[in-house]
């Protein structure tokens, strides 16, 4: 099994985290330090980049990843199972084209979390830190952009999507830099569903050309080597703020980045003429950009089911209706394409592609004909990057 955060408790049969551990300090040392170049050699990381595809909500893994056509009625649901690439894995018949594609990823069926809820559960999922302590831990994209910094114009850590539902009233600690502070914080970006890329970062106000800004920035180093004299240590840190977001406006490299009108009509139909399909799209080209780390959120409001909300894979009501006629139609459709764009252009092997909820749904069937919470089990998918 595997366990996040702190929570040692399983569900099923495996081995524990501390027997795990155990097992790791009985390796004799002389084999880890005498064949250690050569491990480092063998398992030498290959992930140049991460796509995270974060899917709020919690999805159902009965519904989708981990059905039980021989559960009984009120656990199993209406949809039958079919056949994978691997023999005896069966997934929901909603995923057929990752039921055809099962052997380009590992699908991990058995996490666990202590938390019920989502603003703690979604902690755990996007810092893997189980308790909120102060100061807030980074999201794993904030701790990657720390540690690799910016090459170049873009940033390395780039969230498209809004986040968390507006809805929730205690926010989840973990969409930004927490304790590394605000420089940290990922760019944010949003996509609709014709591939327009929103990004407030670099709109340019009327009349403000790249020239004037040009000449603005010019000023700004003449006044700075003034003023670097008398306040050089919070000048510095402003200062690396200021050429990032200079850069990224006046850079055609990162405005190519974000536009998805240079990808031709049958790519972007691959991926579905949706948010969350042109969003995948949108990841793909960061990657191929350099960008290290990429968030996509399902919601907040990414697929506007009803109106004026969406609460994401959180299907207290209309679970199967949801999921049968929008949520894995659009998760299959741009999830299996993503896989396949990755392999066509060779970046498979340097791109780690990992997609999950932050707990699964009650096995049970609710009396709204629905699934509610389940932290005691729930799915998550990785590709690429040497998995």
């Amino acid at each position: 099994m595997f366990d996040v955060g702190s929570f040692r408790a399983s569900t099923c049969n495996g081995i524990g985290r501390r027997s795990f551990l155990k097992l790791g300090a009985s390796v004799p040392a002389g084999l880890m330090l005498g064949a250690a170049s050569d491990l480092r050699a063998a398992h030498a990381p290959q992930a140049k980049s991460v796509i995270f595809v974060w899917l709020w909500g919690a999805p159902s893994h009965l519904d989708t990843f981990d059905p039980k056509p021989n559960a009984p009625s009120e656990y199993r649901g209406p949809f039958a199972p079919i056949a994978t690439k691997q023999p005896g894995v069966y997934y929901s018949e909603l995923l057929p084209k990752l039921a055809a594609r099962s052997d380009r990823f590992s699908l991990i069926r058995s996490h666990v979390t202590t938390e019920p809820g989502h603003p703690d559960a979604g902690t755990v999922g996007l810092t893997g830190f189980q308790e909120r302590p102060e100061p807030v831990q980074p999201n794993f994209g904030s701790i990657v952009g720390k540690h690799r910094g910016h090459k170049g114009s873009l940033p390395p850590f780039v969230m498209v999507g809004r986040g968390v539902p507006r809805d929730v009233v205690r926010k989840v600690d973990g969409y930004g830099g927490g304790k590394f502070g605000k420089a940290a914080d990922p760019f944010m970006v949003s996509c609709s569903d014709e591939g327009h890329v929103e990004i407030p970062s670099l709109q340019l106000l009327e009349g403000l050309t790249p020239n004037r800004i040009s000449d603005r920035n010019d000023v700004r180093a003449r006044l700075d080597a003034t003023l670097r004299q008398l306040d050089r240590a919070g000048l510095s840190e402003w200062d690396r703020s200021y050429q990032r977001a200079y850069g990224l406006i006046t850079s055609p490299q990162a405005r190519a980045a974000f536009d998805l009108t240079q990808e031709s009509q049958p790519t972007r139909d691959n991926y579905g003429r949706t948010t969350f399909g042109q969003s995948c799209l949108l990841a793909r080209r960061l990657v191929e950009a350099g960008v290290p780390y990429i968030q996509v959120n399902w919601s907040e409001y990414v697929e506007c089911m009803t109106p004026n909300c969406d609460f994401g894979w959180d299907t207290h009501i209309y679970n199967f209706e949801l999921l049968q006629d929008t949520h894995c139609p659009i998760f299959d459709r741009a999830f299996a394409a993503l896989l396949d764009d990755l392999a066509a252009r060779g970046l498979s092997s340097s791109t780690l592609v990992v997609a999950m909820g932050e707990f699964g749904r009650t096995p049970r069937i609710s009396n709204r004909a629905a699934r509610d919470h389940w932290p005691g089990c729930y799915f998550s998918l990785w590709s690429g990057g040497g998995v």
